[in-house]
């Protein structure tokens, strides 16, 4: 199924006020899984970040996110979509994080801003861009001495049927056909982050099987049933009045266990 659409059905719900688009942040704060993961990661880097680049930044949220966390930090957003840079740089201005927080227009595998940021973002971005090895060299080129990168993508178990749309294999992602590449491999994105020249390359799997559960409760069904009508959106709110607990528990689960196997990936590197 086509997935934008759907984003910007919820978007133009959540997009009436800043103050509904920020309760929104946080619902995907805690319903998204790779969200959770991300946040751990974020943790563990020093308060002290003065320029990020959000390479994808789509909606907004993970600017929002690092905007908290960081509050010294210069942070850039960046997109192949310009109503999404555009609708992002109005919302920023509205709350007072404009002086400090600008999207703009760009393709990565045409983007470098040599030596440049001290952390580099990208979340669920590298499964849809074919050039790959390039995107990796721009980060690193755009990355200080020392600089930190942090990647959330699919893994190559089942996390992306980018080429088999007429199979539902009911694993993450695997329903949304905008993807040019089925995952990644552990040792096939090391050996494309080493030949860039990123080194102290940790892979962990996310998306184990609790949060395999919990994605399927939280966004699949739901985006499903969107799908065929948006009359659904009536019936989310007592939907996930029910899931929303347990998903909660699952999510925590997911992110506490080192998982053998699973359908995302949480990759840090460091220039």
């Amino acid at each position: 199924m086509k997935y934008d659409p759907i984003k910007r059905s919820l978007g133009k719900v959540f997009n009436r006020t800043p103050f509904l688009r920020i309760i929104f942040y946080k619902l995907l704060d805690i319903l998204l899984l790779r969200s959770w993961h991300i946040r751990r990661e974020l943790k563990k880097l020093s308060v002290d970040q003065r320029e990020i680049l959000d390479a994808g930044s789509g909606f907004g949220q993970y600017v929002y996110r690092m905007s908290c966390y960081f509050k010294k930090a210069h942070i850039l957003g960046v997109d192949v979509k310009n109503e999404q840079v555009e609708d992002c740089n109005q919302f920023f201005q509205k709350i007072g994080k404009g002086e400090r927080v600008q999207f703009e227009y760009a393709d990565l595998t045409q983007f470098v801003s040599k030596d440049r940021f001290s952390l580099i973002l990208s979340v669920d971005v590298m499964e849809h861009i074919e050039e790959d090895c390039d995107v990796f060299d721009h980060f690193y080129q755009s990355l200080k001495e020392d600089g930190t990168l942090l990647i959330s993508t699919p893994s190559d178990q089942g996390g992306s049927d980018a080429h088999d749309h007429d199979h539902d294999h009911d694993e993450v992602h695997g329903f949304i056909d905008e993807h040019v590449r089925d995952g990644y491999g552990v040792e096939d994105i090391k050996s494309k982050l080493t030949n860039a020249g990123f080194h102290s390359i940790d892979v962990a799997y996310s998306y184990g099987c609790p949060g395999k559960i919990s994605w399927k409760l939280s966004m699949k069904y739901p985006i499903l049933l969107l799908g065929v009508s948006q009359l659904f959106f009536v019936l989310l709110p007592f939907y996930y009045l029910v899931v929303f607990p347990l998903c909660i528990i699952l999510n925590y689960m997911d992110v506490l266990m080192k998982h053998d196997t699973g359908t995302g990936l949480i990759v840090v590197a460091k220039k």
